[in-house]
């Protein structure tokens, strides 16, 4: 027989099946000993019965699960239509004796609370708060049944139906209990957080407080007090000025009052009953090992809690193992890749940095992983002062938001205290890059003969020639063993990995060495700055540019043949190829297309997640780009932009050397001018060149553990091959050693539901290790009122239509359009040749986005925070790539 009520004292965490996520908490807390007001739940049985005897709900649900979040109205007119016919059906005897009978025990002539409590309600992935209705000071049977029922047909409002399409929970799976709890009447309500809910400090209460029922502030009828603990003090107070306040009325209900002029300027809670309520949110948190969102009154100078909540929109913190403020970057925002990435991924990318670590074999302590993302632990550079001056000048470059943030934590009282506590950060600094020592002390003669002795003409063949070689020798190491003993060759290359790329990035260095030197003596001889700009057109040697010129000769070849084009339009992964074959043109196409996936089939969006699928692996995640192109450019376009700019580059450089031989000294100073912008013009490409190889052995690693991967699957260890991306890279030997000693479905079922939680948190550019997430701004740009403000970084103005683009591969764009995107690496970049201009949510100076839109040429901002939800698809928007600023225009 269905049990259909169940007491708070019967009731725990384990019951949230039957009682839903508050009734659940509320048992909980109940048998732990917190101050719960008394009552009791109807379990999620009598909801179920109470549906059953509808003969029309199974209709209405087939009718819900073929709507989306985008149809509100739909949405809206079918769940009023659930509503109300659920309100006509009468509830069962069997279920309506067991309510009233528990009604009379809790006490027939007090007033009650009635809530409701979903099974998906206030779990650790997923907050239900607010999405049901809430009934208070029900007196009577015949209240009481009313609320209950009101309570059920609740699970069907709108915002409870939008919230369950978007988060793909099933109808049918979310079943409603309802609690019923006696009333109490406070003198003072509100809410407590046990972090601040805005900045995430992990060691901040927040409370709110009100006068009268806390209804009237959750609904938002009141302004509240707030308060702030920390640390067992009072940090912060804002009295605000409250002039309503929710009460009972004796017949059952409420009732929105005025206040009293002297309670309106009132501090609703004193100091004391803060303190004694914040050590309370502590209890409570502890308890539940997580932080809460807690509902509280006071009443009779004693404390209830009405219901608690884990709060689920906190970005993780990483781990660190000492009672230090840290101060974390992210990974993320630096690699232009915010995506979670999965755990093999985070394992490579993670053990493939030397730096900090006492040997290539560890990981590394300098990256810390939390929500499925890689942040770095820059404390002890930020502690030493001579460093700190530096770092923070070169992370301008990068991420000028990122800057600001730094800015505002060093300036902290708590961090100037820690800094000047800390000793010998010198040397910790210096340990932290002694493992990169010697590949730099190797590299010095290498940027000395660049410099001084060598044809600048030949910069780009003395760094990449070598690369080959030992790129084919890890392949043919990796390739030639299986087992256990290829993996243990992944690794063996994944250590010797920044050793063996130490000469192509001694490379990379003399742009940066040489652009400034040039820069100063241009102000100096003839008191200008340097067309930066101009002179980073169309540079040789950039592999990212390169492909996208030849996606564009890919697009000049399908559009020769109306066959290919129409294939690709229709094309599919599985026969991509055969199908490819059988078309007029086709093979002549796939030619093209085998050339460019040797050269770059191992680049995709996302790259340094290695369990991202490949360009050769899924050969159709090109087609948009393809297809944009062809649509958005004349044939030959790309390559006569690209010969255009490298000659305005030219140009450049030959006006200003006319300039400077009007000058004294002229010979010497031409001779030394010319020589810097011809290093800089060689070497300015290569910048993109160290991510490549990078990429290339992240393919060979990405092969052989997909081969392994193929040899567990086929002997029923994994599900699927691709399941082998939730293990780390150590879990990995473990298990081909037979050393893993975990359920391997169960670890890999929870690691794939904390990845896809994870896909739907935004990654902070910077937090601490108490989590506060420290938000930077850019005030020093001069922009028309209301314009976005960003980070100006390719220089010139364009008017466009907006198109915000979230996945390159589903990208359609039209000539002239504004490309808008959460971020850009290099599997963006086919999409460059389509647009006018570009706008990014992250990014600055040196940034992928950046330099490739400097080098086609495109006018560009980064850094505008929620650009991609700001601006709307049609949007007719100003660029402003030279001073940094998106106007929308009427």
């Amino acid at each position: 027989m269905s049990v259909y009520v169940m007491h708070f004292n019967e009731v725990d965490r384990t019951n949230l099946p039957e009682v839903g996520g508050k009734g659940s908490n509320l048992g909980e807390m109940s048998k732990a000993g917190f101050p719960i007001p008394s009552g009791f739940c109807i379990t999620t049985s009598a909801y179920r019965d109470f549906i059953a005897a509808s003969n029309e709900i199974g209709k209405f649900l087939d009718l819900l699960d073929q709507l989306k979040p985008e149809q509100p109205d739909e949405i809206s007119k079918l769940g009023k239509l659930i509503r109300d016919h659920l309100l006509t059906i009468s509830i069962p005897q069997t279920i309506e004796s067991s309510i009233l009978d528990a009604w009379k025990i809790v006490g027939e002539e007090k007033a009650y609370a009635v809530r409701s409590s979903a099974t998906a309600e206030d779990l650790p992935t997923a907050s239900f708060a607010g999405q049901q209705e809430t009934y208070l000071n029900v007196k009577g049977a015949d209240q009481l049944l009313q609320a209950v029922r009101k309570c059920w047909s609740s699970l069907f409002t709108d915002r409870a139906i939008i919230y369950r399409i978007k988060n793909g929970l099933d109808h049918r799976s979310v079943y409603l209990s309802v609690v019923v709890q006696q009333m109490v009447f406070p003198k003072v309500s509100g809410i407590m957080f046990t972090v601040d809910p805005v900045t995430g400090n992990r060691n901040t209460i927040s409370i709110d407080a009100s006068f009268g029922l806390g209804e009237a502030l959750v609904s938002g009828i009141v302004s509240a007090d707030s308060y702030q603990v920390r640390e067992g003090q009072i940090v912060k107070k804002q009295i605000a000025e409250k002039k309503k306040a929710v009460y009972p009325v004796i017949e059952g209900g409420t009732v929105t009052q005025e206040l009293a002029p002297e309670l309106q300027s009132k501090q609703a809670l004193s100091d004391d009953k803060i303190l004694e309520l914040a050590q309370l949110g502590q209890k409570i948190e502890k308890h539940y090992c997580s932080e809460q969102d807690i509902e509280w009154c006071l009443a009779e100078d004693r404390f209830y809690i009405l219901q608690s909540r884990p709060i689920t929109t906190l970005y993780p913190v990483p781990k660190v193992y000492e009672n230090q403020l840290h101060v974390f970057l992210s990974i993320a925002h630096l690699q232009m890749m915010t995506d979670a990435m999965r755990p093999m991924g985070i394992s490579i990318f993670r053990g493939i940095f030397p730096f900090g670590k006492d040997s290539v074999s560890f990981s590394n302590p300098m990256i810390a992983e939390a929500g499925g993302r890689l942040f770095l632990d820059v404390t002890p550079l930020l502690h030493n002062k001579a460093f700190r001056r530096y770092f923070i000048w070169r992370i301008a470059i990068v991420d000028e938001l990122m800057r600001d943030a730094l800015a505002k934590i060093i300036s902290s009282e708590i961090f100037q205290q820690e800094a000047k506590a800390s000793k010998g950060t010198t040397k910790q600094v210096f340990e932290l890059f002694k493992p990169m020592l010697p590949f730099y002390l190797k590299g010095i003669p290498v940027i000395v003969d660049n410099l001084f002795f060598l044809d600048p003409s030949g910069i780009i063949e003395r760094a990449t020639s070598p690369m080959e070689q030992i790129i084919n020798k890890y392949r043919y190491s990796i390739t030639q063993v299986s087992g256990t003993e290829q993996i243990k060759r992944v690794q063996e290359s994944m250590e010797k990995l920044f050793q063996e790329l130490n000469s192509s990035m001694m490379y990379v260095l003399l742009s940066f060495i040489v652009l400034p030197i040039a820069g100063r003596l241009t102000r100096l001889w003839l008191d200008e700055d340097l067309d930066v700009d101009a002179l980073s057109k169309s540079p040789p040697g950039n592999v990212t540019g390169e492909m996208g010129l030849m996606i564009g000769d890919l697009a000049d070849t399908a559009r020769k043949y109306p066959e290919v084009i129409d294939y690709l339009e229709r094309a599919e992964d599985r026969t991509f190829y055969q199908g490819l074959s059988k078309v007029k043109g086709g093979n002549i196409f796939r030619t093209e297309l085998d050339r460019f996936m040797e050269l770059y089939g191992m680049r995709c969006p996302g790259e340094i997640d290695i369990s991202n699928t490949r360009w050769w692996e899924a050969p159709t995640l090109l087609v948009s780009s393809i297809l944009n192109h062809i649509k958005s450019n004349a044939p030959g376009e790309h390559r006569d932009r690209f010969r255009q700019g490298r000659k305005e580059a030219q140009e450049a450089i030959q006006k200003l050397l006319e300039r400077i031989s009007n000058t004294p000294a002229r010979s010497l100073k031409v001779r030394l001018i010319s020589r810097l912008l011809s290093i800089y013009r060689n070497s300015t490409g290569l910048r993109e060149f160290p991510k490549y190889v990078i990429i290339r052995f992240f393919d060979i690693y990405r092969q052989a553990i997909l081969a392994e991967a193929q040899v567990l699957h086929q002997k029923g260890v994994l599900e699927r091959k691709e399941d082998v991306f939730y293990l780390y890279f150590d879990e990995l030997i473990e298990l081909l050693e037979g050393r893993f000693n975990e359920d391997l479905k169960q670890l890999i079922d929870s690691r794939k539901r904390a990845y896809e939680q994870y896909q739907k948190l935004t990654p902070p550019r910077v937090m601490t290790s108490e989590g506060e997430v420290i938000t930077g701004v850019r005030s020093d740009v001069e922009a028309p009122k209301g314009a976005l403000i960003g980070t100006p970084v390719s220089a010139g103005v364009a008017e466009g239509y907006v198109k915000v683009i979230l996945k390159p591969e589903a990208a359609k764009l039209n000539k002239g359009d504004v490309l808008v995107a959460p971020f850009t690496d290099p599997g963006w970049t086919p999409l460059f040749y389509s647009v006018k201009a570009l706008v990014v949510e992250i990014g600055g100076m040196m940034t992928h986005g950046s330099v490739i839109a400097r080098e086609y040429g495109i006018p560009a901002v980064v850094g505008i925070e929620n650009a991609t939800k700001i601006l709307k698809d049609g949007q007719h928007v100003r660029v402003d790539g030279t001073r940094g600023f998106v106007q929308i225009l009427e």
